[in-house]
């Protein structure tokens, strides 16, 4: 699938939104591919525009060389997962999987076939009697899953559809969404805010910020290789080292990301090749096997560390301490941060 210079406004003159401005991204067959980005970034108005809910104030979608942007979603072939499920209380679960089938006037005997076996293709096969209302949360999702499905569409889309589930079976459903993603090898296109629910499921992933693209890539290229500071610090927690700490650390006048993950206590010796730099323990946060200190340096900007609590022995909060990171765990990012951002701008991901 492409998308060629998507962009979409609502209103008109000084009244106009630009919610998705010039999009450009080729998604391949086969790929879970994630839109990530926080409330308001764009990435569900594209969805919208790939199924066919919004239409494009400019640009193309383009599905398989075809070009569908003007078509009615139900002529795309294409399927939308929601969060909220979107399941007929009064069927059955086997009545809720059959009934696109139906709405295309498939035969019963082959629909009724098509919908068991898309049911343990999502390990439902015995709950075909069942009612929505009889099934875990993690359960209707599923339902939802293989009625989207069971028409074989080129491209599923979903919709922040784990959103409502709590954390526990969040994390169990992003394990078994991606085994029934490998098993039916069918385009997924995922949007959602969380970083940690992509960097776990993607091949890729387009990180969106206020309408545009800041970044695609795999989970690794994204998180090791942040090409902007949005980037940085929306995936995952990053220190963001100005042009003039930079300048002042490492003798280059470039903004900088450095993983939290990646600098270390000295307690010796600063090695080779590595940058240090001296200031005040402003925070301690015991984590178990690690700990998270925050560290204020002397021109008022600060560090965030993660590093081993058994190597914190004589660290307390207003002591002095020195932190080091190799040469190599600082990456040029643009800068993409407000005018007023400080020295170092410590990023935390999120749900946001």
């Amino acid at each position: 699938m492409q998308l060629v210079g998507l962009r979409k406004s609502f209103g008109a003159g000084e009244h106009e939104v630009v919610a998705v401005d010039s999009v450009d991204l080729s998604i391949g067959e086969g790929e879970f591919f994630s839109l990530l980005g926080p409330s308001g970034s764009g990435k569900t108005t594209v969805l919208r525009m790939i199924a066919g809910f919004e239409s494009p104030s400019a640009g193309a979608i383009l599905l398989q060389g075809r070009d569908v942007t003007g078509l009615a979603p139900f002529d795309r072939d294409v399927n939308t997962v929601f969060q909220d499920y979107a399941l007929f209380p009064h069927m059955t679960v086997l009545q809720n999987v059959e009934y696109g089938l139906k709405v295309k006037k498939v035969g019963k005997a082959a629909r009724r076939t098509r919908a068991n076996e898309m049911l343990e293709a999502v390990r439902l096969g015995s709950f075909g009697h069942r009612k929505p209302n009889q099934l875990s949360g993690g359960q209707r999702q599923r339902v939802a899953l293989a009625r989207a499905l069971v028409n074989h569409p080129k491209v599923l889309l979903l919709d922040e559809p784990l959103g409502a589930l709590d954390a526990k079976l969040r994390e169990e459903m992003q394990v078994e969404l991606k085994a029934i993603q490998r098993e039916v090898g069918i385009t997924f296109v995922f949007v959602t805010h969380d970083q940690g629910e992509a960097l776990s499921m993607s091949n890729r992933i387009a990180v969106f910020n206020h309408g545009r693209i800041e970044q695609v890539g795999t989970p690794r290229e994204i998180y090791d290789h942040p090409e902007t500071s949005f980037v940085a610090g929306f995936v995952g927690t990053s220190n963001v080292l100005s042009a003039a700490l930079s300048q002042q650390l490492m003798g280059v006048a470039d903004v900088h990301s450095v993983r939290p993950e990646r600098i270390r206590v000295v307690h010796e010796v600063v090695a080779d090749g590595e940058i240090s730099v001296a200031g005040v323990v402003a925070d301690l946060q015991y984590l178990g096997a690690d700990s998270r200190i925050r560290v204020d340096l002397p021109d008022g900007a600060h560090l965030l560390a993660s590093v081993p609590s058994d190597g914190l022995v004589g660290v307390a909060i207003g002591g002095s301490i020195r932190l080091a990171w190799s040469r190599f765990a600082a990456y040029t990012v643009a800068d993409t941060r407000s005018p007023d951002s400080g020295g170092s701008n410590t990023s935390e991901g999120g749900d946001q």
